[in-house]
This record gives C-alpha cells, structure tokens and sequence, in this order.
C-alpha cells in the first residue's frame, strides 16, 4: 500500500491521528510539507463525519444498552477532558484542546465536545480546524527534530 495512503487512513483513526499517520509519511520518505498538508486535510476531514454521526446514526444506536454505556463511558472522559478548558476560553479553549498532540486531545474528542456543549458548528469547526492545523506542525517539527537529533547521534557514534 502506498505510504502516503497509510498516512492518511491513520490520520483519520481515532487514536493515532496526527501522531501516527505525519511520522509515518516522513518515515516513508514523504517530504514533510506534503505530509503535513495530507495528514491535516485527512485528520480535519473527519470532523464532519463525527458531527453527522453524533447528529443521526448516534440516536438509533442507543437502543442498544453495549453502545450506550460505551458512548456514555467515552462522553464521561471527554467532558471531563474538555470542560476546564471549553468551559473557561470558549472556542479558543477548544482550539487549544485540539492542538494538543497527545492521546484523547484531537479533533474527535474536540469535535465530540463541541457537540456535547453544543457549541455553534461552524465556529467549533474553525476552532478545530486551527487546533489541528497547530498540532500538525508540533508533530512535524517534533519528527524533524528528532530525525536530526538521530543523524546528528549517528554521526558522532561513527565518529564523523
């Protein structure tokens, strides 16, 4: 499978998001820009998606008392995640939220957050947006970084 393909399908997963799919393309040989520009258009891409499913398909699942107590444990760990943050700087709180790369801060739980506060769409998908295109380039930088770190490492170790 094409490399850049597996970055975006991770770029869309709920846990790895930017944190697996812009490593994974750099690691490929993808040149950083374009893999940063994929993997933020692919890991945005699901915003919607997440909204329409919260909006539609969430509601007939909820019959199901497996589903229910899976959301609502889920829902329960992003409100608790999200509150202080949306709760105290609104929207922009919800951009910081997102734009931090690490496990449960990205666009689906800011996005399921939005939709729990209900906050206004569009402007919740402008603060995500912007929350995903800042932990986007923390990913990369961090990958470029540490992958100058390692060649710089690998030269000293052969004593170049």
């Amino acid at each position: 499978m094409d490399p850049l393909l597996q970055s975006i399908i991770l770029s869309m997963l709920p846990i790895a998001e930017l944190r697996g799919g812009i490593p994974l393309a750099i690691y490929n040989g993808v040149h950083p820009v374009l893999a940063f520009v994929v993997c933020v258009a692919a890991n945005f891409a699901i915003v919607p998606l997440v909204y329409l499913f919260l909006d539609y398909i969430h509601h007939h699942l909820l019959v199901f008392s497996w589903y229910k107590r899976g959301f609502d444990h889920f829902l329960e760990r992003a409100r608790r995640k999200t509150h202080h943050y949306v709760e105290k700087y609104g929207y922009l709180g919800l951009a910081i939220f997102v734009a931090i790369p690490l496990p449960m801060t990205g666009a689906y739980t800011g996005t399921l957050a939005a939709w729990f506060f209900e906050m206004n769409k569009k402007k919740a998908f402008l603060a995500i947006a912007c929350g995903v295109v800042v932990a986007g380039l923390v990913v990369t930088m961090v990958v470029l970084g540490g992958v100058k770190a390692l060649d710089i490492f690998i030269k000293i170790v052969n004593g170049r």
